[in-house]
């Protein structure tokens, strides 16, 4: 076995340039990238390293580490966590940015390999600069807070530790129950230390989705509650796109005469004119497939992790009876809700599923009353996205507008506040992987740089970016990385003047209009803030239009542009999407002097006892 002398950071970057993985059966690198800001923490070691390896491992550089994060967390969702990123920081506020970040691929089950740079494990400089200090923890430092956000942490205080550590990450990052980030603090001293590796850890190693099978038992189990099934419904998760088995989905719908709905992070599993789609399910939901949820004696739950957005915060799956089959790779997410477990890669699950069930089908009567449903809430869909005559149109209009001028190829991309709501209940995607939504921590600031992470990923498709006004303030930075890199988005900014999700929710459970709108807000003039000059100031070609023609026709422009472009439409903040839909749990206050509180209360109390344990 041969020794190689190298930095620990030379080490760490050229094992990561060796992970490999086969994709339509091309051998293409694990790592696409490594996106960084450097600092005094990894300029020098990990700087260095990277520089040397620029052709092998490219360095991508952008404007905010937690800006940065979400691009490499987008990329690997829109890779499907086939491919992944890693990203880098100084230590100190470049570290701690990315933890908003790290908590995003932690709830949505993302893989990102984070590289912070951290203190002095010699602790010869003691304090460094940016150095947290723990007057009863000498070993505590601020990349401490990556710990409940991270399935996997390391702190690297000696050269050698790079390597179990690396072994570690790798087997997290890549396995589909435990996969998401992984933290490994580097102490920037020992970045630059050397070590004698030994060449195995250099070696080429291809990475494949691990495809588990269900046990036998708890197959017989899931398969005799189907059976027994007179009114089934599958809830469509992200797992189904993660696994490829969007085909063995609709094959299996189609098969068996069951209906489907589709979460957050499913959406697009299923083709949406597939006549068994009842579409987005739960808070956010259709009109079909809550109706359908709430009559169901069977939930075959595939890929989800079952949050209360999807089930009505317990309250939409309201027959007594009804039973949860869990079809997952983590049996924390398949024994959800007392569900049946039925532990397996989606694709496997389905197609040992699908033979199980040769020849049943559910009772005709439901299958068509599904049908109906979905002819129905697309009528009712359709009134809501057409072109009103408001001064201001809502947000479902400039939804119906995007969708009009769209191509079946196009990915819309959001994220947190109103717009996911309306696009999970209104949007129609063209294609898998065509609707991309940050819902599971549902961060404000994905938005722009989550676009340019799917761009990265798949540079033929059209990445159409949708962000409210508050948004696009908390977090703009990378459409300067977006025009620098010559990463093309089209981004269309619906200006409600304020948080106006947040602002219908304080309406709803009895509130005054209070700090959301920025009229509503403590302030001794308004900001008139021009969106488009400002976009236009990072490098995009950007135009504000007045209504909902003008804007057809400015995304026709953008098709046509080749760099980043940027369109602003102001929005009626108070009117959205009343049909479908669900109760959500937001706890209203029991005591409070004004009357429309205690109304919502009195709402609020009724509503609990619709909740099923």
């Amino acid at each position: 076995m041969a020794a190689i002398r190298l930095t620990m950071a030379q080490a760490l970057v050229a094992a990561m340039a060796a992970q490999r993985t086969v994709i339509d059966g091309q051998n293409q690198p694990l790592f696409a990238g490594v996106w960084a800001i450097f600092g005094h923490g990894n300029v020098a070691g990990l700087g260095e390293a990277l520089y040397a390896a620029r052709d092998r491992l490219p360095t991508l550089r952008a404007h905010n580490e937690q800006a940065m994060a979400h691009a490499a967390i987008a990329f690997a969702k829109a890779s499907r966590r086939r491919r992944m990123m890693a990203v880098t920081s100084s230590i100190g506020p470049g570290a701690t940015n990315m933890v908003t970040a790290a908590a995003v691929a932690h709830v949505n089950r993302l893989p990102v390999l984070l590289l912070p740079g951290d203190v002095f494990a010699g602790r010869r400089p003691d304090p460094v600069l940016q150095q947290i200090e723990d007057f009863g923890d000498g070993t505590v430092s601020a990349n401490d807070c990556f710990r409940p956000v991270s399935r996997y942490f390391d702190r690297i205080t000696r050269p050698e530790q790079i390597m179990p550590a690396f072994e570690r990450a790798m087997q997290v990052l890549t396995d589909p129950a435990e996969c998401g980030p992984v933290t490994l603090a580097l102490c920037q001293d020992v970045q630059t230390e050397a070590y004698e590796y030994p060449d195995w850890f250099f070696a080429e190693r291809i990475w494949q989705p691990r495809r588990a099978r269900p046990d036998e038992t708890e197959l017989a189990q899931a398969v005799a509650l189907l059976k027994a099934a007179r009114r089934p419904l599958v809830v469509a998760g992200g797992g189904v796109l993660y696994s490829e088995a969007e085909g063995d989905l609709a094959a299996f719908c189609t098969a068996h005469g069951m209906p489907a709905a589709e979460t957050q992070a499913g959406k697009s599993a299923l083709p949406h004119d597939h006549p068994l789609n009842l579409g987005a399910i739960g808070v956010t939901g259709t009109g079909a497939a809550n109706d359908a949820a709430r009559q169901v004696d069977l939930v075959l739950a595939i890929g989800t992790r079952l949050q209360d957005f999807t089930t009505g915060s317990r309250s939409l799956f309201a027959d007594p009876a009804c039973r949860i089959v869990g079809l997952n790779t983590q049996i924390f997410d398949a024994g959800k809700h007392r569900a049946q477990p039925l532990v397996a890669d989606a694709k496997a699950g389905l197609v040992e599923l699908d033979a199980a069930l040769q020849g049943w089908a559910a009772p005709a009567s439901w299958t068509e009353q599904a049908k109906n449903g979905r002819t129905s809430w697309l009528e009712t869909a359709a009134r809501y996205t057409a072109a009103g005559n408001e001064t201001l149109p809502s947000d479902a209009e400039v939804i119906g507008a995007v969708q009009r001028r769209s191509l079946p190829s196009d990915v819309v991309l959001c994220a947190a506040g109103g717009l996911p709501g309306e696009l999970h209940k209104l949007w129609q995607p063209g294609a898998p992987g065509g609707y991309h939504m940050e819902y599971g921590y549902s961060c404000m600031g994905y938005e722009i740089a989550g676009g340019l992470g799917v761009k990265l990923a798949d540079p033929a498709r059209e990445v159409v970016v949708m962000v409210g006004d508050g948004s696009y303030l908390m977090m703009n930075s990378e459409i300067a990385t977006s025009v620098m890199s010559g990463a093309k988005l089209i981004i269309v900014v619906l200006d409600n003047r304020g948080f106006g999700c947040i602002n219908r929710l304080q309406n709803a459970t009895g509130g005054a209009p209070f700090n959301n709108l920025l009229r509503d807000a403590r302030h001794e003039i308004l900001p008139a803030i021009d969106f488009a000059a400002h976009a236009a100031a990072m490098g995009a070609i950007a135009r504000k239009v007045a209504g909902i023609t003008e804007l057809e026709a400015a995304l026709d422009e953008a098709r046509r542009h080749d760099r980043t472009s940027v369109v602003v439409i102001d929005t009626d903040p108070l009117r959205s999407t009343d049909a479908g839909g669900h109760w959500w749990d937001v706890a209203v206050p029991e005591v409070s002097d004004r009357t429309e509180v205690e109304a919502a209360r009195r709402n609020y109390v009724e509503a609990l006892v619709r909740r099923k344990y």
